[in-house]
């Protein structure tokens, strides 16, 4: 990390690691002397304390780095966003496609209660991965015979979830990069599939799992369709933490979960169709800029996140304050010794944490031409992840 970008992102780190520990002891104490009593006013509270952490980040996005997030849909979905439990499937075209969903959660009044179906080593992150287990995000091990079991038992805990919620399953399994697209490419042509270009091929399984375990009480899918404008850089933690901004593109069009097909092979073939299409809208995005104006909502900025920020950073500061007074620690070699130490971990966190959200590099194994079973789900290119 160059010491500007540092000179920043420290700072920054400080107040988000900080403010996140103490949110991490308030869900801990809640988990082990409410949830037993009430799973519910758990649930309730953890969504309050939850959003105070995210809020941080959406305030990155909105606040320092001015990243323009620009929303696309019909009157009536915009309406429903945030009133209904939703399954959400998005391609996966940058770095912060996540941070980009909790931007429009808060938009739409539930931050607190989004979900996604993550990789396990996700939950050890510090105090976010925490949160996340806290939240009741599902951790998967990229091996279907224990994940069909984790994904069953996660979603059907969440049929008595008290507020509306989204679940976010990002169905490409893996972030997007020119190397897996070739890949992805070189399956389709040699399995005669459609071959793909602006997306990967969908790794169905979980995604049949998720609809047939929330057809009962969830009632919408939202596809959903990102894009960056040509004429931007994609957004990166890194450039958010620098201050530098960009646009997302967003388009979601809503699907009734009752008008899914019912037998599982058809819901996976309904998945692909959907990727299918998602890939001639991104087509047209390319050549147009846009998803359509006559489909723009404008979300605002809310005061919001500003407003938790500039609170976490006041309570930081005099606490700090108060802190040095009593201790007297720069009073001493020692006690600068120890300062540099804690400011040397924030660092390193934050690298790791910034790190952890970029594109994988890899390039993903060639793959031998074989007749796909069960639509291509076995032997397709690259490993099953999620984010």
């Amino acid at each position: 990390m160059a010491i500007a970008a540092a000179a920043v992102v420290v700072p920054l780190g400080l107040l988000f690691l900080t403010s996140g520990l103490v949110v991490n002891l308030i869900q801990a104490v809640c988990f082990i002397l409410v949830r037993p009593l009430s799973k519910s006013t758990y649930r309730r509270i953890n969504r309050v304390v939850a959003e105070l952490l995210w809020l941080e980040l959406v305030w990155l996005i909105d606040w320092w780095a001015g990243v323009k997030i620009q929303l696309y849909t019909d009157p009536e979905t915009f309406r429903l966003m945030g009133k209904e439990h939703a399954l959400l499937i998005s391609n996966h075209r940058s770095d912060i496609d996540w941070l980009v969903g909790w931007v429009l959660a808060q938009r739409s009044g539930c931050l607190g209660s989004t979900l996604a179906v993550m990789k396990k080593s996700s939950k050890f992150l510090p105090v976010i991965g925490w949160s996340m287990w806290f939240s009741e995000y599902l951790f998967l091990e990229r091996n279907w015979a224990k994940d069909e079991s984790i994904i069953k038992s996660g979603l059907l805990r969440l049929k008595d979830y008290p507020q509306p919620f989204w679940l976010a399953l990002f169905v490409e399994g893996t972030r997007f990069t020119q190397a897996k697209l070739l890949a992805a490419q070189e399956y389709a042509t040699a399995s005669g599939l459609p071959v793909p270009r602006n997306v990967l091929i969908p790794r169905t399984k979980g995604f049949v799992s998720a609809v047939s375990h929330m057809r009962s009480f969830v009632p919408a899918v939202y596809d959903v369709t990102v894009a960056i404008p040509k004429t931007q850089p994609s957004p990166t933690m890194l450039r958010l933490f620098k201050g530098q901004p960009s646009a997302v593109h967003v388009h979601i069009k809503r699907h009734l979960m009752k008008e899914l097909p019912e037998t599982d092979d058809a819901a996976a073939q309904w998945c692909r169709d959907v990727f299918v299409a998602k890939d001639a809208l991104l087509d047209k995005h390319k050549v147009e800029d846009t998803f359509g104006e006559g489909e723009f909502q404008d979300t605002g900025r809310p005061i919001k996140s500003l407003l938790v920020v500039i609170s976490w950073a006041c309570l930081l500061i005099l606490g700090a304050l108060k802190f040095l007074q009593w201790s007297s620690l720069l009073s001493s070699w020692k006690g600068i010794s120890f300062t540099a130490i804690g400011l040397a971990i924030v660092t390193v966190l934050m690298h790791i944490l910034i790190k952890f959200s970029q594109s994988e590099r890899s390039t993903p194994a060639k793959v031998a031409p074989a007749k796909p079973k069960n639509g291509g789900e076995s032997s397709e290119p690259g490993r099953h992840k999620h984010h």
